[in-house]
């Protein structure tokens, strides 16, 4: 109904833009256009025909005159693509500058449309056009108050403020009231909070039909200014969406708003509340979406009796509840009416009850919530229906029977535990397009037979099942896919033949599906329209032709883990998305030097055969966010030109054979978050300007090089860092005091398991650039054990500077590093003894202090380190007891040797801990000894377990502090056990998850 009336509106006006070439226009408004255009900048050269050469206005471009007086009827200055084309409207040229009072002389004018261009502010003198129907202003920059003088426009039907605006205000909103003929109203980013009769205005309304409010604030209603009796009855389209301030009390209100409402779209609004019971009001509803917000509890029952109602949505929310129910509340009138069901994103739980009662159903979406149990055998009822998503739930069992689904274009039951084989009933059904059953346990092999007659088919999904392929390389498939998914299902050995006929897909993933062969030269005639290629974690082999391939747009592609060799070409540039990591690809990186700019926003060439230097071009691929060239044979410096990647999140040159100097344009690529450069034979200095400029840092390893000097203290700038890597340097000088200035260490725990990074990638369906994710990884030394992270990576919290020349004291600030996990400063010239507060660190598990010049006694308070599980203190001057604790006494005695003067388990004992008993001298024959032997035992015994218990538990009745004491270790050895098997349960599992 929306569209219809904005069709009928504009045609209207439209109409009195038909001029009468007989028909001169005013001199007066002619003067006044001219004078109107000397305020804009026109950079489209929309406005050209407007010159004092041409003295009939009627004829320039952009004016409408009527037909019969000649006066100024319509002025319409949308840019030209938009005006030409509103579908291909990216890219325009804005008009701007002043909108100028001159227009005050075009008394006639009833059409204005100003759309789509740079204007800032809405000018108080249009309330003076009082001849206007139309006004649009859309798609411009306005902020500041809307005037109220708007209100003189009694003949007003359409107004239009929405699309790009800042921020726009309404201080009272009386002056709709006043526009009697209004029929249209679309507003977007206004401020409603001054205006507290909003919805009293809206309500009462006497022509208002069509009314869109997006990512406005509002101020909470009273409900005593509202009138039940009288609302609106004109109103038939309203549009409440993106308003994240609306009060919940407002939610209800909104139910009565129009008895006429035909739709309600109140989505994206963050209500937090049940769905009131209350649309009795509303007999004439068709369209509800309350989609994206936070709505709890069922349906009720009102819903399912408004008898016109077609689409329901109420994707995203937290509604609950047996879903049987659901469907019974929705079982009154409104299951003859309904078309779309929308509920997906939900906690409904149960099973899926039968929907035989709506006859009229042709969309059904309730994907991601809890329902489970086995489908029931009622789907041949569903005559109309066209789409039925099930997908993130728990279904079991074998896979239904929907061949009697004679209209059903898409299936969607990924992501359930459904099993057993692949249908051949699914074969049958000529009229769908999407079938997704990915992820699911199905297993068997899949002929020809139960694919013969899917001739629609457009989209597969079979990812992630136990499923096999048996296809004839003959076989002419019926369909022309476009999206392939067939990850995890096994293919092989031999390259699927069949994909030879496929030659329209965008999108193709047969990775992890046991392929052992080469790709035959029909493949690589890839579709110009390809967005995304993985072959990943095959046994591939053979080289990549280079072939003169050009795409619409530029896909991603993943071939990394296989057998490919040969050079990298050139057809590789143009990409947004390349990752060849795990191969045999050989040679230079040449291909990157391009001679136009590249969208790649990602690039793994890492573990391969690459050689030679790193390319001075990377200017010509400044969206790169992501590099890894780790494990080459590459040599020669880090050039220069990486500091012109601004958006670079990730650079990964492990061990690739570099020296040189980091270069100083580093310091440019401010977004970085990881930054490894570890086994190499870099030299120089550690940069200052890393901390000072690199604030985003949330891994550096430098490990395995050659710098020299200093830590620099810039370095405690970087507030995010959570590993610190410098070992295996010649770095001398003391360790920075400032470390406590590492804010992301000094926290318990961690917001993020990974570390995300951003890349661009193309896609049809949008002209802006959306973007991927991608969880980075890390060669993390911890524990003694040196192992990729890529999922936890963003848990550890480590500092390691071992292996350098590092002398002076160890700072008491890093007893602050509360959150880190392992510190290993072995193997340097650290002097002095261990913090003292060092207990402080109650979340550390790995501690290497060795081989340095540390004394004095090791601190009480390290018995508090109770996740400890790596200690080596050898190889110092430590002298005194080692403090008694479970963890410091659990560890054997290398951890403590090479220092001579520490003692206490489990080294040798202090002096003063054994106790010598004399030996006997006395007299008596060796037959009285034996005689007295077994009495002297018993004696013995009995005495001693008189005194043993007595001495023990008459103490702890007489002795209050004694028994607490005791009471209190019984207690904390009951917690320390509980908690070693909780760490041992965690560890363990942590482990299975360590290896990405």
């Amino acid at each position: 109904m929306c569209f219809a009336l904005l069709f009928a509106l504009s045609a209207s006006n439209f109409g009195i833009a038909i001029t009468n070439h007989s028909v001169r226009c005013i001199a007066r408004e002619r003067r006044a256009l001219l004078h109107f255009k000397k305020g804009l900048y026109d950079q489209d050269n929309l406005l050209s025909s407007w010159t004092s050469e041409d003295e009939d206005c009627c004829n320039w471009s952009r004016v409408g005159c009527d037909n019969i007086t000649g006066h100024v009827v319509m002025l319409d200055l949308r840019p030209s693509s938009i005006y030409d084309d509103i579908e291909q409207s990216m890219g325009y040229m804005a008009m701007g500058g002043e909108i100028g009072s001159s227009l005050l002389e075009l008394k006639h004018l009833r059409h204005l449309d100003l759309s789509y261009n740079a204007f800032q502010r809405i000018p108080e003198f249009i309330g003076s056009l009082t001849a206007l129907t139309y006004l649009d202003l859309s798609s411009n920059s306005l902020s500041g108050v809307i005037p109220y003088q708007l209100g003189n426009l009694s003949e007003l039907l359409y107004l239009d403020f929405s699309g790009y605006a800042v921020s726009l205000i309404i201080n009272d909103f009386e002056w709709l009231s006043r526009l009697s003929s209004l029929k249209l109203l679309k507003l977007s980013n206004t401020d409603f909070t001054q205006a507290t009769n909003w919805l009293q205005v809206i309500q009462s309304h006497p022509s208002l039909s069509v009314l869109h409010l997006e990512e406005c604030d509002f101020a909470e209603v009273d409900p005593s200014s509202l009138s039940y009796l009288n609302s609106s009855n004109s109103l038939a389209t309203f549009h409440l969406t993106f308003s994240f301030s609306l009060h919940p009390s407002t939610f209800p209100l909104l139910l009565n708003i129009s008895s006429s409402l035909v739709e309600l779209d109140l989505s994206y609004s963050n209500i937090s509340s049940s769905i009131p019971d209350s649309f009795e009001n509303m007999p004439a509803l068709e369209y509800i979406n309350f989609g994206k917000n936070r709505l709890e509890g069922g349906i009720p029952k009102s819903m399912g009796d408004l008898c016109n109602l077609k689409e329901l949505y109420l994707v995203y929310n937290k509604l609950s509840g047996p879903f049987s129910v659901t469907v019974e509340n929705l079982s009154g009138c409104a299951k003859d009416s309904l078309e779309v069901l929308g509920l997906g994103f939900n906690d409904f739980s149960g099973s899926l009850p039968s929907f035989a009662a709506f006859s009229s159903l042709r969309e059904l979406y309730l994907e991601y919530n809890q329902l489970s149990g086995h489908f029931k055998d009622e789907f041949g009822i569903f005559s109309k229906l066209r789409i039925l998503n099930l997908k993130g739930n728990r279904f079991t069992g074998p896979l239904p029977d929907v061949s009697r689904l004679s209209s059903l274009r898409g299936l969607f039951l990924g992501s359930n535990r459904l099993e057993g084989p692949f249908p051949v009933s699914i074969g049958k059904m000529s009229q769908l397009v999407v079938l997704d059953v990915s992820s699911n346990s199905l297993n068997g092999t899949i002929s020809e037979a139960q694919l013969f007659n899917l001739s629609n088919l457009r989209e597969l999904l079979i990812s992630y099942n136990s499923l096999s392929f048996s296809l004839s390389d003959a076989w002419n498939p019926p369909f022309q896919l476009d999206y392939i998914e067939m990850r995890s299902c096994e293919l092989g050995p031999q390259f699927p033949g069949w994909l030879r006929l496929q030659t329209n897909f965008s999108h193709l993933d047969i990775s992890h599906s046991k392929i052992s062969d080469t790709i035959p030269n029909w493949f690589w005639n890839l579709p110009s329209g390809l967005l995304y290629l993985n072959l990943s974690f095959n046994n591939i082999s053979g080289s990549v032709p280079n072939l003169p391939l050009k795409f619409d747009l530029s896909p991603l592609i993943d071939f990394s883990s296989n057998l490919f060799y040969g050079p990298i070409p050139q057809l590789f540039s143009n990409l947004t998305f390349l990752d060849l990591s795990n191969n045999m690809f050989c040679g230079s990186l040449s291909f990157l030097c391009t001679k136009k700019e590249t969208p790649l926003g990602y690039l793994d060439l890492s573990d391969n055969l690459l050689s030679g230097s790193i390319p001075d071009c990377w200017m010509k691929h400044w969206q790169l966010a992501v590099i890894n060239l780790e494990n080459n044979n590459l040599s020669g410096i880090i050039p220069s030109s990486m500091g012109s990647l601004d958006l670079l999140k990730s650079l990964r040159l492990r061990n690739t054979s570099l020296h040189g100097e980091l270069p100083q344009s580093l310091e440019n690529c401010t977004g970085l978050n990881l930054l490894d450069l570890g086994e190499n034979k870099l030299t120089g200095i550690i940069p200052p300007s890393l901390g000072q400029r690199l604030r985003n840092l949330i891994v550096l390893r430098l490990r395995s090089n050659e710098f020299h000097g200093s830590i620099p203290s810039t370095l405690c700038f970087l507030e995010v860092l959570q590993i610190l890597d410098l070992s295996q340097n010649n770095i001398s000088g003391t360790i920075p005091s400032c470390l406590n200035n590492l804010t992301a260490m000094a926290q318990l725990g961690s917001s993020q398991a990974t570390i995300q990074a951003l890349y661009p990638f193309a896609d049809r369906t949008s002209n802006t650039r959306p973007y991927g994710a991608y969880d980075d990884h890390a060669l993390v030394m911890w524990k003694g054990v040196e192992q990729e992270y890529g999922n936890t990576l963003g848990l550890l919290k480590i500092i390691d500077l071992s292996s350098n020349k590092l002398s002076g004291e160890i700072p008491r600030e890093i007893a602050s590093l509360q959150g880190l996990i392992t510190l290993n400063l072995s193997r340097n010239m650290l002097k002095g003894s261990i913090v003292r507060k060092i207990g402080q660190l109650k979340g550390l598990e790995s501690l290497d202090l060795s081989t340095n010049r540390l004394s004095g006694e090791i601190p009480e308070s390290m018995a508090n380190l109770s996740y400890l599980s790596v200690l080596n203190l050898s190889n110092n001057n430590f002298s005194g007891k080692i403090p008694l604790s479970t963890q410091l006494q659990s560890f054997n005695a290398t951890s403590y040797l090479g220092n001579p003067g520490l003692c206490g388990a489990p080294l040798s004992k202090c002096p003063g801990e054994e106790i010598t008993r004399p030996r006997n001298s006395g007299g008596g024959s060796e037959r009285d000894d034996e005689l007295f032997e077994p009495l002297w035992f018993f004696t013995g015994m009995t005495a001693g377990f008189l005194a043993g218990f007595w001495g023990v538990f008459g103490t702890l009745l007489i002795n209050r502090s004694w028994r607490h004491r005791y009471f209190r270790f019984l207690s904390k050895l009951g917690d320390w056990i509980l908690l070693t098997m909780a760490l041992k349960m965690e560890k363990l599992r942590q482990r299975l998850g360590w290896k990405d």
